[in-house]
């Protein structure tokens, strides 16, 4: 009789030195817990289409098809035959089987009529689409009795066959014959789920849950095994956030109420627009945050152009009116140079205390960046630690060493997702006590996102844009099938500039060298030509389509003042074009930049391509944003910058983003370097499943705030979301 084996058992105990030693390289799996939680990524069914036309040369897949035919033929190059074997998912798809050799016993293996599993990588030869070697395993539909013999296909005795997430060297039946080997002996864990929980939500029990995913006896009871599971993951999550939002609200903070009479009130009063109604109400619940003994925590979102530097700002100088001050940590150095000169001609004399003529509340704005020559950033620094700079903005800079505050009040993150929590919590620590945290982000986030990331934090949304922007305008520019669409792009940027107005043309990679972080993500480009770069482009179209125009260049491996000399050329109206990467992704205020043309846009994101138009029509003239592409009507890349052209609405985007992205890219996964934690709920299909989930949550850490009572539950959620990860998912 065979050893019990739980979640922590090491594989080599249960599947052999050899396989344990593949599935722990290839796959990261070292436990029998490692391997029950590898959950299958989709389940095939005899009789039903493995659509075998919907595959993409070089991708990697596992089939399920019938055997059709087999041929055998001399090989021209080197000695032997070649077998060719035709499968076929039955409705028109065929692929072709290539085995090198003289292997007579495969022939006859590989009859017609047999069905099977076949997996290898997808390669096209005069037209036809084959796999070359590829691995298999037959499914035995009776004939001298294989079936019964063979213990490699027993584990797909059911109607639906487990596909697996794999590798070359473990396919997904070696991972399915593994599994079964595993669930034989396996003793589960006590059930982390509350018997309350499970009760009212009606779900099954883990070990249920456990078997019926791996080896599904019916789909009624494959769905309830995946409803449990999902819940698991999604209350792990939520009871993480629910937990952190209420020690948070028990953490001392220094209140800031607002002062009548003073920075806030003077600088309303000298505000040259009206506030929006959206930025009066989002005002009232920052400042009620700000005037608590508790840390505000609270995430503004907003479309591009919304105004959240303005709300920020508020928040930033009731701080100051209160004694305190405020620090805005900024991504790029332009970014945060731009803040500083944008708050400046915003506060006027409110900004000058200390000089002829400023305003008896007036306060000083400091800049802080790694350019800095010395003599400045000794003044700045000093003017930050003795409290006279009320307002303090930088990059990472502020997060060094030396940079010490009188009195931090507020913390101000803008576009929060190019920050890491370390570098968060650094700046927190400048802090006596915990200061209040604004993040903002100008990347609409869908609902379930936001319950999700953003659990333990409030969240306020600006959706009105202020007066005086303008609508932006956004057309696909198919180059490769239609060049002279391109030639009219250039023709319309130059009629723009005619008009008095200025222009980007924004390139995803930079140029020679090695790569930056600002450069676009992209896909697999092994067959694909490079992206365009800005130092290529740029003295092409000033030769060219752009001869005699004023162009100017930008991008993340300039010097500091370079880079700040170029965007003051910009916005002085001195160059009439900016070549650039996504550096002028975020923040770039240019209200004379009406025409933006993004070359290789299908190889940026649906988000990015939003962020990078809202840089035009910042004034009051039309805005435009052309989107070139080689990209093909009808394939995935160009209906996606379709959809972007059709619609100015970020959330909308932000779902076909979220359709299209891993959804452990969305919590961070790709922070830490790990496998996501979310390996079967869905973000995008699991609304409600994530609101009930988080609803039990609230009641339970209500009652029992660190879980004393529910210690497997209490395992299970920090199995599920380790330390790394809520630190992730703090987002405060």
């Amino acid at each position: 009789m065979p050893e019990p084996s739980t979640v922590d058992t090491p594989l080599k105990k249960l599947v052999g030195e050899k396989t344990a030693k593949a599935l722990a390289s290839d796959l990261d799996l070292h436990t029998a817990g490692d391997l029950i939680y590898h959950f299958p990524r989709r389940y095939d069914e005899r009789g039903e289409h493995t659509d075998i036309r919907s595959l993409d040369v070089g991708e990697q897949v596992t089939v399920l098809a019938q055997v059709q035919r087999t041929a055998v033929r001399p090989m021209r190059q080197r000695r032997g035959n070649l077998l060719e074997v035709t499968v076929g998912d039955g409705s028109g798809g065929v692929l072709t089987l290539t085995f090198f050799g003289n292997q007579a016993w495969r022939e006859r293996e590989l009859r017609p009529g047999r069905w099977g599993l076949f997996a290898g990588k997808v390669t096209e030869f005069r037209g036809k689409r084959q796999l070359n070697g590829p691995e298999y395993v037959l499914l035995g539909e009776g004939g001298e009795g294989e079936a019964a013999a063979n213990e490699e296909v027993e584990e797909f005795a059911g109607a639906l066959i487990p596909v697996y997430p794999a590798a070359a060297a473990v396919p997904t039946w070696v991972i399915a014959r593994c599994v079964r080997v595993v669930l034989d002996t396996f003793t589960p864990p006590e059930d982390p789920l509350p018997a309350t929980v499970r009760a009212s939500r009606n779900l099954v029990g883990i070990d249920t849950a456990l078997r019926e995913i791996h080896r599904p006896s019916s789909k009624e009871e494959l769905y309830r095994a995946r409803r449990r599971l999902k819940w698991d993951e999604a209350f792990a999550v939520q009871l993480t956030l629910v937990q952190r939002k209420h020690r948070a609200a028990a953490w001392p903070a220094k209140p800031r109420p607002p002062r009548a009479g003073g920075l806030l009130d003077g600088f309303d009063a000298r505000l040259p627009y009206e506030l929006t109604p959206g930025q009066r109400t989002v005002g009232r619940e920052v400042a009620a945050d700000l005037a608590t003994a508790h840390p505000m925590h609270r995430l503004l979102q907003g479309e591009v152009g919304s105004g959240k530097t303005v709300v920020a700002l508020r928040a930033m100088l009731q701080v100051v009116d209160a004694g305190g001050q405020a620090a805005l940590l900024a991504p790029t150095e332009v970014l945060a140079a731009q803040h500083y000169r944008g708050i400046l001609d915003l506060l006027g004399p409110l900004a000058q205390a200390g000089e002829l003529g400023a305003s008896d509340d007036a306060t000083r704005v400091e800049l802080i960046t790694g350019s800095l020559g010395a003599a400045a950033r000794r003044r700045a620094l000093a003017e930050v630690a003795e409290g006279r700079a009320g307002i303090v903005l930088g990059t990472h800079a502020l997060l060094y060493e030396g940079v010490d505050f009188h009195d931090l009040g507020l913390v101000v993150v803008d576009e929060q997702h190019r920050f890491g929590v370390e570098q968060r919590d650094a700046l927190r620590a400048k802090a006596d006590q915990p200061p209040h945290v604004l993040v903002m982000t100008a990347t609409p986030i869908p609902r379930t996102v936001a319950m999700t990331v953003y659990g333990d934090l409030e969240i306020s949304t600006l959706s009105q844009l202020p007066q005086g922007r303008s609508p932006i305008a956004s057309h696909v520019v198919p180059a490769a099938e239609k060049p002279a669409f391109l030639d009219r792009a250039w023709r319309r940027l130059r009629e723009e500039v005619a008009a008095g107005h200025q222009a980007y043309v924004v390139c995803p990679r930079i140029g020679e060298g090695p790569s930056s972080e600002e450069e676009a993500p992209r896909e697999d480009d092994s067959d694909r030509r490079p992206p365009l770069a800005v130092t290529e482009v740029a003295p092409l179209l000033a030769e060219g389509p752009l001869h005699g125009l004023r162009i100017g260049v930008l991008h993340g491996r300039l010097p500091a003042d370079e880079k700040d000399a170029v965007m003051r050329s910009f916005a002085a109206g001195d160059l009439d074009v900016l070549v650039a990467t996504t550096v002028v992704e975020v923040g770039v205020n240019v209200p004379n930049a009406t025409v933006m043309i993004v070359l290789d846009a299908d190889r940026f994101g649906v988000s990015q391509l939003h962020q990078l138009r809202g840089r035009v029509g910042r004034g009051s003239a039309a805005g435009l944003c052309l989107l070139v592409t080689e990209a093909m009507e009808g394939s995935p890349a160009r209906e996606r910058l379709d959809a972007v052209a059709s619609t100015t609405d970020g959330f909308k985007l932000a779902e076909l983003d979220l359709e299209q992205r891993r959804e452990g890219d969305v919590l961070g996964a790709t922070q830490s370097g790990r496998r996501s934690h979310l390996r079967l709920l869905s973000l995008l299909r699991d609304t409600d499943l994530i609101r009930d989930a988080r609803a039990e949550a609230i009641t339970l850490v209500e009652e029992d705030p660190e879980l004393s009572r529910h210690p497997a539950l209490a395992a299970s959620v920090a199995a599920l979301v380790d330390e790394e990860r809520a630190e992730y998912l703090e987002k405060g």
